[in-house]
């Protein structure tokens, strides 16, 4: 397993655990008489989600079945791409490679493999084409999203002329209203929105929120496999759509308040 790959893994085990261990801990202290029935319903969560019994339900809540389809480009057609179409692709984290250098999570590779193809086919199309790549630092590392996918994006076959970065967005929201004067300055008449299946709903709202209609443009999906044997990549599975299935919940509270 590549190196990058395991730290991932690790950290998602290490996310779960911690949070069911403050969970036993508390229950531990509001509940005495009931100790041994909480470490046991602890072990039995984890196990579960281990297994992917429980990452399985979850997976599939955050990623509803009109996204499981991740999109094909090629069979777009070339009427679908307007006289001026913006390619939104959201930024999903960097980490440290194997040889120090800043790199895309997992993931972004095939929104960025996605991206570059919905911009060719554009082009195709003869089109005016805006690939904007939005992703901010909220990792703190040496740089942001967006400068880190540029080259990549570069490589891939996106002109230079084509490629636009919003590189101070933190969250989803901020995403959304960033991109937002962006899409209104190019003057751009269809738009397509480039993620992850397991992100995509919440992008929706938030691009919705913002009062864009984006084509939803799935670049892959999340899989877990069920089991006997525990797997690591069934507890990353499950921290993400938990993170996710917060997020909507989150956005509903705080368009309820007015925060939204």
């Amino acid at each position: 397993m590549h190196a990058s790959s395991r730290k991932q893994y690790v950290t998602s085990f290490k996310l779960i655990l911690i949070g069911l261990f403050f969970l036993v801990i508390a229950l531990f202290v509001l509940w005495r008489n009931g100790r041994r029935l909480v470490a046991g319903v602890a072990i039995v969560l984890f196990g579960l989600l281990a297994t992917g019994w429980l990452a399985l339900p979850l997976v599939d809540l955050a990623q509803p079945s009109s996204y499981r389809t991740p999109y094909d480009p090629a069979a777009t057609p070339l009427e679908a791409f307007g006289a001026r179409t913006a390619i939104v692709m959201l930024g999903g984290g960097t980490e440290t490679g194997d040889d120090g250098t800043l790199v895309p999570k997992h993931d972004v590779y095939a929104r960025i493999a996605l991206a570059a193809s919905l911009d060719a086919r554009c082009r195709v199309a003869g089109r005016v084409c805006r690939v904007i790549v939005s992703g901010g630092n909220p990792q703190h590392h040496a740089a942001s999203e967006a400068d880190t996918y540029a080259p990549l994006l570069l490589r891939a076959g996106v002109p230079p002329a084509d490629l636009v970065l919003e590189n101070r967005s933190l969250t989803t929201w901020e995403n959304a209203r960033n991109v937002a004067p962006i899409v209104h300055a190019e003057r751009a008449d269809t738009l397509f929105l480039v993620t992850s299946a397991y992100h995509m709903p919440r992008a929706m709202l938030d691009f919705h929120r913002f009062e864009m209609e984006p084509a939803p443009a799935v670049s892959s999906v999340r899989h877990v496999r069920a089991g006997i044997q525990p797997r690591l990549t069934n507890l990353q599975a499950a921290e993400v759509a938990l993170h996710e299935l917060i997020g909507i919940a989150q956005f509903y509270v705080y368009r309820m308040i007015g925060w939204f």
